[in-house]
């Protein structure tokens, strides 16, 4: 029996360990960083050429919800719009450059629409004018940024309208403005102006149709915003086309008579431009 007893121990002390059971190990343990989402990853949705009617039509629903603050914006349109008369007749050669400062402010301005929208469409607060005007305080670093490079663009537009400017006339007459440089001697300077428009116009709204209210929705970084504005255009390039001149007619129209109707369409715009994003990016 003591025999038996002295093998079993013998054999129990040359068994070989048990070995241990590996833990699962992380990113951080192997030394290398967590995936992180880029803003490549983000799904955009695949839009239709009736979205953008739908757009404003719910651009308008929103108008009539809140028209007061509606109307606060409009009115600032509205001021826009002869301050632009002003300058054409004071100094025509800047129409082009203060016309692309207002496609610059337009955005920032339109940020009040936004909060106004959300808050109805999430129920996130009550709209109020006086949360609109201060919903780009959360986000002012991303937004100071984002502004920055649209300066750049206006400032690009602005040298370039003076070239065309100074390139096509020598002097310009004091009275019957219009009917000089509409006169069908001045058709190259026409074409060149319009292309040099179109052209600043086009990269202003691309890189910004969805951005601005992306940085005060998601309070996003600008770069980040910037491409995903630029990723819509490129994979809905017909339907984003459609949304860019149907603001560009409704502006377009309602500047007459007198920029009355900038005090109903810009703020619509604005409104609608908020339920442009919400579709294009949607909520994850």
């Amino acid at each position: 029996m003591a025999r038996a007893m002295q093998a079993g121990e013998q054999a129990h002390g040359d068994a070989e360990p048990a070995a241990p059971t590996e833990s699962p190990t992380s990113d951080a343990d192997n030394g290398t960083e967590p995936h992180r989402a880029s803003v490549f990853d983000l799904k955009l949705a695949n839009l239709k050429a009736s979205d953008p009617f739908i757009w404003l039509r719910l651009g308008w629903l929103d108008f009539k919800r809140c028209p007061r603050i509606g109307l606060f914006y409009g009115l600032c349109f509205f001021a826009m719009g002869h301050a632009l008369l002003a300058v054409f007749e004071r100094a025509p050669a800047y129409v082009l450059a203060l016309s692309a400062g207002f496609l610059l402010l337009g955005p920032f301005l339109c940020l009040g629409l936004y909060d106004a929208s959300k808050a109805m469409q999430t129920h996130s607060h009550r709209p109020s004018l006086s949360a609109s005007l201060t919903a780009w305080r959360p986000t002012k670093g991303a937004m100071g940024i984002f502004a920055g490079v649209l300066l750049i663009l206006e400032m690009l537009w602005g040298r370039a309208s003076m070239v065309v400017f100074a390139v096509s006339f020598n002097n310009l007459p004091d009275s019957n403005l219009l009917a000089h440089i509409f006169a069908w001697e001045n058709i190259g300077f026409l074409i060149t102006y319009s292309v040099v428009g179109a052209v600043f116009a086009g990269l202003i709204f691309v890189t910004s149709v969805v951005s601005i209210p992306m940085i005060m929705d998601r309070q996003t970084d600008a770069v980040s915003a910037g491409l995903t504005s630029i990723r819509a255009c490129l994979q809905n390039p017909g339907a984003m086309l459609i949304w860019g001149a149907l603001i560009t007619i409704v502006i377009g129209v309602s500047m007459l008579p007198w920029f009355l109707g900038l005090l109903i369409a810009g703020p619509v715009i604005g409104h609608a431009t908020w339920h442009a994003y919400r579709h294009i990016v949607p909520v994850e």
